[in-house]
Parts: C-alpha cells; structure tokens; sequence
C-alpha cells in the first residue's frame, strides 16, 4: 500500500512562515506530479500548487511569490514553503499525488492514482 503523510502545519501570525512536508511511503519505484491543496472552512478544496516529476511548477495567483513548491525524489518527498502568511491563508493542507508506480507481489509494478493525504491545519491568526 502507498499513503501520503503531511506534517509542518500548525498556528502562525500574520506576516510569518511555515514549511509543510509530505513523505510518501510504501514500495515505491516512482512517483509523478505531486500537489498541494487547501480547503478552508465552508469552502471548497482548491488547488495551491503543483510540481512535476522533472521540477516544473504551477501555483495559484493567490499564493504567487509567498510559496514555494519543491520535491525531494530520494526521500519521496514534497514540501511547501509559505511565506508572508495572511488570515486568508488558514486552512487544512493536503497533499496529492496523482499516480505513483509500485512495486507490486503479483505484477511486479502497479499503478495508484489520486493519492491523497489527511492533512494538516494551518492557522494564521491577525
């Protein structure tokens, strides 16, 4: 099996910084674009950022150069780094992969997609 553990969340004040990881685990042979989503109290799951497997980036204009989106192959894992953190910023943080490659007892190789993790709550108080 394969899942996604965030970690890093936590309160902040406005103005301030926090790093986010997320460490995939399993018997892992690759792992595609992982992402970074957030959802906010009454309000829909959005997308924050996104990094392919060669290192090519996407973000939302909301976050635009505050965050900073990176991945590390050899641990299998993805970070997020938040700068200039505001209010609007509060909310749950996921990460998502959307297909991993593993090594698998029968095949030898299985495809997952849509991994997601549980989250983690970032809170910046004003």
């Amino acid at each position: 099996q394969v899942q996604l553990m965030e970690s890093g969340g936590g309160l902040v004040q406005a103005g301030g910084f926090l790093r986010l990881s997320c460490a995939a685990s399993g018997s892992i042979l690759n792992i595609n674009t992982m992402g970074w989503y957030r959802q906010a109290p009454g309000k829909q799951r959005e997308l924050v950022a996104l990094i392919t497997s060669n290192g090519g980036t996407n973000y939302a204009d909301s976050v635009k150069g505050r965050f900073t989106i990176s991945r590390d192959d050899a641990k299998k894992t993805a970070y997020l780094q938040m700068n200039s953190l505001t209010p609007e910023d509060t909310a749950v943080y996921y990460c998502r992969v959307d297909r991993i490659l593993l090594r698998d007892q029968v095949t030898s190789a299985k495809d997952v997609f849509d991994v997601w993790g549980q989250g983690t709550q970032v809170t910046v108080s004003s």
